[in-house]
């Protein structure tokens, strides 16, 4: 009877809906999800009757209908203006960091929610942190990675990545096993697995608590890529451990063979996501090569591709965080040199405003989901995790220390490694692995337990971190970018070290890197970046990555100025004339045929003869003029210069068969330069030099020594 009748009423409706289009004006059509009338059934005699509503309803409110995004765009709110407050509360952020902030704010909204609707306020799930909140931190983390420092102690960063989590979770885990012997009333019921999944989860040093402490501390560079690096690799690694112990938890039995093979998934996890990044970086590089006639949407193919790293690896359960920075540090030279300067500062601006958020929104929710009806206390388990986790985590940093300080040529000090030790702080990322786990009757302690450790170690160590730091006089980092004369010499010196390494047969770090630089320049960078955006020298990529830095470091930190420093600043006009000498410059060094020294084309002929062009030097703002003489048996083509103004050019001399400009082109180039016009004739101009400027009678002609200008260039 019910079939029949659903079928009357399905045969009703498309009988009565042409009808009433038939009626209605085409201007005035409704549209299918606000239709005035609803069917429904007449309860006297079971017939069909149409309700139609007496009036048309001026004002409605449907919150159902937008409460999703109406709560997600509320949430992001109160984090922005929370976020604001704090920067603008006076002296507070010199005390108290932003996380701790932002905490208290989730405590107090979470104790709002609670009083009012007395229930437990809504958490964040394991699975919006995983998939929405912590890919961008991670991707603005690994996109603006300073390569330099970090591929230069990655070595270290992996020792204690690696080894050091594997120290913390086994000494944690297996020491809380002991704990819970020793209280076997209370805590009979955790087993050895058990243990070890907590101490999995508790052992992440989440990079968002680090991060937001040590940028406003500004340490030491070495100080800040140990610890940065050792924290983004960290959670990797303590991630993978979790899905391990998770897996041994739900076997019947785990056998020695189940545990050789969970090493070797930890392995293959690691570099899986390594080469799932490399893949989608090699792509999004390729990609970006090709936007040239579409500027607007090139970064956007960074968030997708980097985005779709990581959906990747986590749908083929390899370590999601290790493919999006492997993507983010692959694709950032290649893409950076594909883009226009406006989709760069779009790519930085998002990037930095996407992380700023997820981060806020993390440390809010972190104290909204404290407010909750499920915590269980054990005085023994929480305060000797607390313990532990102090304890457990110095050991591991001053015994691994001592044996990477003897392979280390920068060794690092007793007061950085008190620093490394301390700054374990931890967040999200424990808080929640720790949901995830399967229900068993002490999931509610290892929560309360994972709240008070989280609590403590941002607000306790996160407090006090800053005032050590002053204490023990910490290195500090230089705020001043480098110069473009600083990067040359460090450039020089890792050539001079990879020679080096050539010639007595070491294969260190400079040999590698130079082979890396080689096969980037010969067949990546060729592949990957446009033609005309491919650099024709080595120093105008420096000068342009510098600029790039300078733009970034202007957002975060204005530079201090040097106080030894008493010059003008240069004007636009120097600074024009200085990048072209610098193009010019350096393409006659480019294609220079005078034979020099190369490791790897030792085979040239040093007694070719091959003559070298003469650089265009740099020329003063003021008035200049030049004037030549001409000797019996020499000729000196010399350069005088009247400035009317500071200027600080150089000019050098250069030995060349260069001919020798006649009279007639003096005018000229003093026209050319807008200097005024000697009215002197030639011969006057003669009489005027002195005579230690004349060649003596009877000497052999000697080569031209010529003051080049940049206004003699010929065309």
């Amino acid at each position: 009877m019910a079939a029949l009748r659903t079928l009357s009423l399905l045969l009703s409706t498309c009988l009565l809906w042409p009808a009433c289009l038939a009626l209605t004006p085409p201007a005035e059509l409704p549209q299918p999800h606000n239709l005035p009338p609803t069917l429904g059934l007449n309860s006297s005699d079971g017939s069909l009757s149409v309700d139609l509503p007496m009036a048309l309803r001026v004002f409605s409110v449907d919150y159902h209908h937008v409460q999703a995004p109406f709560e997600i765009v509320l949430w992001i709110m109160l984090a922005s203006l929370a976020k604001l407050g704090f920067h603008w509360s006076g002296r507070v952020p010199a005390v108290v960091p932003e996380s701790c902030l932002l905490i208290m704010v989730g405590l107090l909204v979470g104790g709002v929610i609670y009083g009012v609707r007395h229930s437990a306020p809504p958490t964040l799930s394991a699975d919006a942190f995983f998939l929405f909140l912590l890919p961008p931190i991670v991707l603005d983390a690994g996109y603006f990675l300073p390569g330099r420092l970090f591929f230069e102690n990655l070595g270290t960063i992996l020792w204690y990545a690696v080894l050091g989590t594997l120290w913390n979770v086994l000494g944690i885990g297996l020491s809380l096993y002991g704990v819970c012997l020793l209280a076997h009333s209370s805590l009979g019921d955790v087993s050895l697995l058990h243990c070890l999944l907590f101490g999995s989860l508790i052992a992440a040093v989440d990079p968002v608590a680090v991060l937001s402490v040590f940028q406003e501390m500004h340490v030491n560079e070495q100080l800040h890529i140990l610890v940065f690096g050792e924290s983004l690799l960290n959670d990797a690694v303590t991630v993978v451990l979790y899905k391990l112990f998770e897996s041994f938890l739900r076997l019947p039995s785990v056998s020695g063979l189940d545990v050789l093979l969970g090493g070797c998934r930890v392995v293959v996890v690691g570099l899986g996501g390594l080469f799932v990044g490399l893949f989608f970086g090699l792509v999004a590089a390729l990609t970006s090569r090709f936007t040239s006639r579409a500027q607007v949407i090139a970064p956007l193919f960074v968030f997708l591709y980097s985005y779709l790293s990581y959906l990747t690896s986590e749908m083929l359960h390899l370590s999601g965080i290790m493919a999006i920075v492997t993507c983010a540090v692959t694709m950032k030279q290649y893409v950076e040199a594909n883009v226009s300067e406006r989709s760069n500062t779009s790519i930085q601006y998002f990037l930095k405003m996407w992380s700023s958020v997820s981060e806020t929104l993390i440390f809010i929710f972190l104290g909204v989901s404290t407010i909750q009806d499920v915590h269980m206390w054990s005085w023994p388990f929480v305060c000797s995790t607390l313990l532990l986790c102090l304890v457990w985590r110095a050991t591991g940093v001053l015994l691994l220390t001592a044996v990477v300080n003897k392979l280390r040529r920068n060794t690092v000090t007793f007061r950085d490694q008190f620093i490394i030790a301390y700054g374990g702080l931890r967040g999200a990322i424990c808080f929640s692995l720790v949901f995830l786990i399967d229900d068993f009757p002490k999931k509610r302690l290892f929560i309360t337990t994972t709240i008070v450790v989280i609590l403590f170690t941002v607000f306790v160590q996160g407090m006090t971190i800053k005032p050590l730091v002053e204490l023990l006089d910490v290195k500090r980092k230089k705020r001043a970018l480098p110069t473009v004369s600083e990067e040359i010499h460090s450039r020089l010196i890792d050539h001079l070290l990879a020679g080096i390494e050539d010639v007595v047969g070491y294969w260190g770090q400079h040999y590698w890197k130079d082979k890396f630089e080689q096969f980037n320049r010969k067949y990546l960078r060729r592949f990957l970046i446009r033609e005309d955006h491919q650099a024709r020298s080595s120093i105008l990529r420096v000068y342009q990555e510098l600029e790039r830095r300078e733009q970034r470091g202007d957002e975060e930190a204005p530079p201090l100025v040097d106080p030894r420093s008493h010059s003008r600043p240069l004007l636009p006009e120097e600074m024009d004339s200085i990048r072209r000498i610098l193009s010019r410059n350096l393409q006659n060094f480019n294609n220079k045929q005078t034979p020099a020294y190369s490791r790897h084309t030792l085979h040239q002929d040093a007694t070719t003869d091959r003559t070298r062009k003469p650089l265009y030097r740099h020329q003063s703002l003021g008035e200049r003029y030049t004037y030549n003489t001409q000797g019996e048996d020499g000729e000196f083509n010399g350069c005088r210069r009247v400035r009317a103004g500071l200027s600080r050019s150089h000019t050098v001399c250069a030995l060349s068969p260069r001919p020798i400009l006649q009279d007639s082109s003096v005018p000229a180039a003093s026209a050319h330069t807008g200097g005024p016009v000697d009215p002197q004739p030639s011969a006057a101009r003669e009489e005027q030099v002195s005579p230690q400027h004349q060649a003596p009678a009877g000497r052999a002609p000697k080569k031209q020594l010529s003051f080049v200008l940049e206004s003699e260039k010929q065309p």
